[in-house]
């Protein structure tokens, strides 16, 4: 294979496996990998995204403008990086606003990476998640561009977004975001909330699918799954806002004002 071949294969590329195709094309060493890269991006061939991580630039193109498709960039991140959050709704064509955040999970350490007007957060795995060894629980493999990526499907992502709404836009964009989607397999989202395993956010599943019920046509068998697991004391959905949140008897939750009155949609 020639360095052409490998560019053309991988439109975003880390070091490490620029490495494996020199080994294997009999160009060892790691000066001789470095003196390959600096060539290739001084000469416009290559934009170097952060360090170890390349994007190609097509022939004619100038590597100053080229727009470089962020979500190739976000699954190169980390070696188990998953797409997740509004990203993952983004990534399915589903989210209310265009943004310039995505989301990535991984079991690396937390940070986020700016990249010209694009921020890529690196977030842990939830807790419950990496102890139980579900990290890829409701996790989907896509082909995009040529590339394997890894993305949450819809149930994991109903449930991540109204665990961690400021992952999301906030309310209003994970609400309006959300409500696109046509269809959930409502197995898998009680599935996926109980394993979780917080019973504020299992609580506010069940509020939601109660608020959608005809739309997505939730039994009330699914609504008594959830129930089942409500917090034994009131719980606050968001504790900054306290003063305008309004009690709901049934989830035993104190929902913001915001939710309850919606006033997006006025």
């Amino acid at each position: 294979m020639k360095p052409k071949d490998f560019f053309n294969q991988h439109p975003v590329f880390t070091s490490q496996e620029y490495a494996r195709f020199l080994e294997q094309e009999k160009h060892t060493g790691k000066r001789t990998q470095e003196a390959l890269l600096s060539y290739h991006v001084k000469a416009g061939n290559l934009i170097r995204v952060r360090r170890g991580l390349f994007a190609v630039v097509p022939p004619g193109a100038p590597p100053e403008s080229y727009m470089i498709d962020p979500y190739l960039i976000a699954a190169k991140l980390a070696d188990d990086a998953v797409i997740g959050y509004h990203s993952a709704l983004a990534f399915y064509g589903k989210s209310y606003s265009v943004t310039h955040q995505f989301c990535v999970l991984t079991d690396s350490r937390p940070v986020d990476v700016p990249f010209r007007e694009d921020v890529f957060r690196l977030i842990l795995y939830p807790k419950p998640l990496r102890e139980k060894k579900q990290e890829l629980f409701g996790v989907k493999t896509v082909l995009h561009q040529g590339c394997q990526l890894r993305v949450a499907g819809f149930e994991r992502t109903l449930v991540d977004m109204l665990d961690r709404p400021e992952l999301s836009g906030g309310w209003e964009e994970a609400w309006r975001s959300l409500e696109s989607v046509e269809y959930f397999d409502l197995g898998k989202v009680i599935e996926y909330a109980l394993l979780l395993g917080k019973v504020t956010t299992i609580a506010f599943i069940g509020f939601y699918l109660e608020q959608h019920q005809n739309e997505l046509r939730v039994s009330d068998t699914y609504l008594k799954q959830l129930e089942n697991h409500r917090p034994k004391q009131p719980h606050y959905i968001d504790k900054q806002q306290k003063p305008s949140g309004k009690f709901n008897s049934r989830w035993n939750l104190i929902i913001p004002t915001e939710i309850i009155e919606q006033p997006w949609k006025e």
